[in-house]
């Protein structure tokens, strides 16, 4: 009988156990977080404490016992293991599979498109807006020459780095990685092909730059940019002035202007491409790579003016001499008085 009991005690002691068990089991290793809705995003900034990394979780998610989340985190060290970044959550986890997601940093990238920009500030302002570190922090390392003279590259020219495209980036990247990122990049980019046919062009890559974010300002019809490419390379070798009425837009610093007035022609600046030969300081704006294309793959021809043509289409008139330039330029001036436009 005695023997009975101690049977029956250990039976029972064994289904507690076992039962013990898969709770715990459960607990741990079953689903016990559930997200609010598909693909919460966790967001741990740089230099966050344990608490706001737990307090984070606990906002974003539901956690049915923090406690044992926490006591959890703490057996498998992740206090100590901190590693910022921005992690989607687009399931729902059990306690150990989100401690060990946390714990490896293997955070979910963030996609950023670069457009055409005209300046540093707009890259800054939308890579601010997306990424931990903020648009004053880009802005003070890409205005700074030390931090990439030594790749080549110097303020004014600093925004030819931005190739137009979409990027995956960490969302913890900081100002020198995004730099650093984008250079690589950048190197992909001017292959040996493009680089030849720079040289061929006697043109840098930065000067390529230059000239084709005049040229995307200059043209409404992309099948119209090597044309214009060529317009610009003849005057360049000849020695003529560009005399490229996007650039006095630009020292004039106001994109509100549609009609360049002869007033506006001796603003006093490094971009002024009339008072000023060869090519301005740096780009006008992001060169697009239709824009850096054309430049490469330039039509070669005897024209050295365009003007816009007096109907609007946005397509010009291609001229060899100042006397027919002069006579479409003069039915494109009329047609601006005809429709008011004075600025």
């Amino acid at each position: 009988m005695k023997h009975k009991k101690i049977l029956y005690f250990l039976s029972g002691s064994a289904i507690v156990a076992v039962f013990i068990a898969i709770l715990i089991y459960r607990t741990l290793f079953g689903i016990n977080i559930i997200v609010y809705k598909n693909n919460q995003v966790i967001y741990i900034p740089t230099g966050s404490t344990y608490k706001q990394v737990m307090d984070s979780l606990e906002s974003r998610l539901i956690i049915k016992n923090r406690n044992v989340l926490d006591w959890l985190a703490k057996k498998k060290k992740y206090p100590a293991m901190i590693k910022p970044g921005r992690y989607v959550i687009d399931k729902s986890l059990s306690y150990n599979s989100l401690i060990n997601l946390l714990r490896s940093g293997r955070q979910s990238t963030v996609d950023i498109t670069f457009g055409n920009f005209r300046t540093l500030n707009q890259i800054a302002g939308k890579i601010g807006r997306q990424l931990e570190a903020d648009s004053s922090r880009i802005i003070g390392f890409l205005s700074n020459d030390s931090n990439f003279e030594a790749d080549g590259f110097k303020k004014e020219n600093i925004i030819s780095l931005f190739i137009p495209n979409t990027y995956e980036f960490y969302w913890n990247t900081d100002a020198k990685g995004l730099y650093r990122r984008m250079l690589k990049e950048y190197r992909l980019f001017w292959n040996d092909h493009r680089l030849s046919k720079a040289k061929e062009n006697g043109l840098d890559p930065q000067e390529v730059s230059i000239l084709a974010s005049i040229i995307d300002d200059e043209a409404a019809k992309p099948e119209e940019k090597p044309c214009i490419a060529g317009v610009y390379l003849n005057r360049l070798r000849r020695g003529i002035p560009l005399q490229a009425d996007p650039t006095i837009i630009f020292a004039l610093n106001d994109i509100s202007v549609t009609r360049v007035l002869k007033k506006y022609l001796t603003v006093d600046s490094p971009y002024n491409t009339y008072t000023h030969p060869g090519l301005p300081p740096g780009p006008i704006g992001c060169a697009s790579i239709e824009g850096i294309d054309a430049v490469l793959n330039a039509e070669k021809h005897d024209w050295l003016y365009f003007a816009a043509r007096a109907d609007f289409s946005g397509y010009h008139y291609f001229s060899k001499t100042l006397a027919e330039h002069n006579r479409y330029a003069l039915l494109y001036q009329k047609e601006l008085d005809k429709r008011k436009i004075f600025k």
